[in-house]
């Protein structure tokens, strides 16, 4: 017997039996329903029921917190948020793998190759399509908040992502690869966190601590609003740095050789048009 599946099972339908009896602030009654009632309106929970939901919440209580988390939707959907993701990536991965050069000393990967590879693979995926499908799966499951809608498709981006190995093509194993404002946009959050970090002259800064968003206005002659990624170092002391100047084209770069078996490709959700 597979007791994870049952668990998984037990607790899907359990939660959908709690949300359906309290989604409106309804008391929880654990006896059967007279004849023509709708338990979802009133809140009993039907006598057949009773059983599969005292096991699904006594095994939900056995579990470890972060179980609870990542159950989420119910299988059929998580499935299907997959389904259309992993065709999206399909779609982006047919930009890779691209050639890169290299240039300068210390040898660093040319920005503008490596720019040019990450926003053409983006810009394959049709994001109209894959918001219609995701609506679609959100529309056949009810009774989930946004929130755990979200967490669905962010935890499916953050599966599929693909190793920097995938994306560039470079001969020269000691090459640096450039922190560029996009590449740290298609960079999974937890990747390449305690690499040596160098400057454009081949100093080693620091080690990499990680991205953050920088947000500004266009400035008086414009309302809008643009968003750059950018990175964290570790310097020699310990103390926390981040880059002085915003736009990162090949100011920075990490080791290759490094750098390469990490994920270094997730598609943005900010691509996606879904409804709050």
């Amino acid at each position: 017997m597979n007791h994870g599946a049952l668990r998984s099972e037990s607790l899907e339908e359990g939660g959908r039996l709690l949300r359906a009896c309290v989604g409106r602030g309804s008391e929880i009654r654990l006896w059967s329903a007279p004849d023509g009632v709708d338990p979802e309106r009133t809140g009993v929970i039907p006598m057949a029921f009773q059983m599969q939901l005292m096991w699904a919440l006594a095994l939900a209580s056995l579990l470890p917190t972060g179980f609870h988390q990542t159950a989420g939707l119910p299988r059929a959907a998580r499935d299907s948020i997959d389904a259309a993701v992993s065709e999206a990536y399909e779609a982006a991965a047919a930009a890779f793998p691209c050639k890169v050069k290299r240039r300068g000393r210390p040898r660093m990967m040319r920005w503008e190759d490596v720019d040019r590879c990450l926003n053409n693979a983006v810009s394959r995926v049709d994001w109209d399509e894959l918001s219609r499908r995701l609506e679609s799966v959100r529309a056949s499951t009810p009774g989930y908040s946004p929130a755990e809608f979200t967490a669905a498709v962010e935890a499916s981006l953050s599966a599929g992502a693909l190793t920097l190995e995938r994306l560039f093509v470079i001969k020269d194993e000691k090459v640096l690869l450039p922190l560029t404002n996009s590449l740290l946009k298609y960079l999974p959050a937890d990747s390449l966190m305690g690499l040596p970090v160098s400057d454009k002259v081949g100093t080693q800064v620091g080690t990499f601590a990680g991205i953050y968003s920088y947000e500004r206005t266009g400035g008086l002659a414009t309302a809008n609003k643009y968003r750059l990624t950018l990175f964290q170092y570790n310097d020699r002391n310990g103390n926390v740095q981040s880059p002085f100047d915003k736009l990162l084209l090949d100011s920075f770069g990490v080791p290759w050789r490094d750098a390469r078996s990490q994920p270094g490709f997730r598609l943005p959700s900010d691509r996606l048009a879904l409804s709050p």
